[in-house]
């Protein structure tokens, strides 16, 4: 987390070839040199379509949201960290042997040195601590954790580049927040009166590594393809992962011939909906939207996931949930309404990453 006072370098650049830009660690970077570095900036590549953004967010929305009951399902036969490792090293494997294929080059030390930090923070301790906590902390308390990522998300940025949020962005959280608290109800949260102190810090500091490794993305050398991207830093996250669930004693624990079908089709469903299609989407509109209108899916996927239950399971759909689901569309609005109009500084098209500092 050091070094983050010098990721915000100018927007645009260097009037002449005498400017010199300040890098990472104060040495000198050439005005030619920052041009090229900058040339993903919104005059040399279109905002990408309004469809391609909304089916972004469609996918963390709803994709995400469903997530949570196959996890479930996953999980009941197979080791979290474990099972978590495998469906982060698949999906990466194979979008990255389908994007070398179709001719993107090589991603270099730099970008494999932000695809560790990045699947460090992502996936190891933002969905690491989430898998892990679930087995002892209700689900309830799980879910408001989640929720709290916007509110990281703007102070963070804040903390960051000095821009306070506004109002409407601050209520939109707080609204948020308690939607999500009307969706669980208070027997989910009391958890019948005991919450394991170590399941929620492990929950805390996850939602904390999430929030920083989505902010520290945003301006982090990357390939030029974001689905390349994505593939290196599910790589490094999955591999994380593995280690982990090593150290953890998951394989010693492990029985094959206990694992069910179920929590394979799960694991299965986790790979293509949850990795390939969500994550991929989730890094992508990091890049391209403000980060507090990204993290409103947090909000979103609890309520997508008890009608989901309703639907496909049926669950019981109470009266709080219909005025909870309302509460959160409120807040979501708020939140989108209060962002500026305007993209990311580097906001580019579809091929190119935002970065406020980029190297290569």
């Amino acid at each position: 987390m050091e070094g983050w006072a010098h990721w915000n370098l100018p927007a645009g650049p260097a009037p002449d070839n005498h400017v010199r830009a300040q890098g990472r660690h104060g040495e000198g970077v050439s005005a030619d040199d920052y041009t090229s570095q900058m040339s993903s900036a919104p005059t040399d590549h279109p905002r990408p379509s309004r469809l391609a953004v909304l089916a972004a967010y469609g996918a963390l929305y709803v994709v995400w949201g469903s997530t949570y009951l196959a996890i479930h399902f996953a999980i009941g036969s197979l080791p979290p960290l474990l099972m978590a490792s495998t469906r982060f090293l698949i999906a990466g494997s194979l979008l990255y042997a389908w994007m070398r294929l179709r001719g993107a080059p090589a991603p270099t030390p730099l970008h494999w040195r932000t695809a560790l930090i990045v699947g460090g923070f992502l996936l190891l301790g933002g969905n690491g601590a989430v898998v892990w906590a679930e087995q002892s902390v209700p689900s309830g308390i799980a879910a408001l954790f989640v929720a709290v990522l916007p509110l990281w998300m703007v102070l963070i940025g804040w903390a960051q580049n000095g821009h306070r949020p506004t109002g409407r962005v601050l209520l939109g959280i707080a609204l948020g927040l308690a939607g999500v608290a009307v969706l669980v109800g208070p027997d989910a949260l009391a958890g019948g009166g005991y919450v394991d102190p170590v399941g929620g810090l492990v929950l805390v500091l996850g939602s904390l590594c999430w929030a920083l490794g989505s902010m520290y993305s945003r301006g982090a050398p990357q390939p030029t393809a974001p689905a390349l991207g994505s593939a290196t830093q599910m790589l490094a996250g999955g591999a994380l992962l593995l280690v982990a669930g090593i150290v953890r004693g998951e394989p010693a624990t492990f029985d094959p011939g206990a694992v069910t079908m179920t929590s394979l089709l799960a694991l299965g469903y986790l790979i293509v909906a949850g990795s390939l299609i969500g994550f991929s989407a989730y890094l992508w509109l990091l890049r391209v939207e403000p980060p507090a209108r990204v993290a409103t899916y947090a909000f979103v996927n609890p309520v997508v996931a008890v009608f989901l239950g309703w639907a496909l399971a049926g669950e019981p759909l109470a009266l709080t949930t219909i005025v909870a689901a309302t509460i959160i569309v409120a807040s979501v609005a708020l939140v989108v309404r209060g962002q500026p109009a305007t993209p990311p500084p580097g906001a580019a098209g579809g091929t190119s990453p935002v970065v406020t500092r980029r190297a290569a």
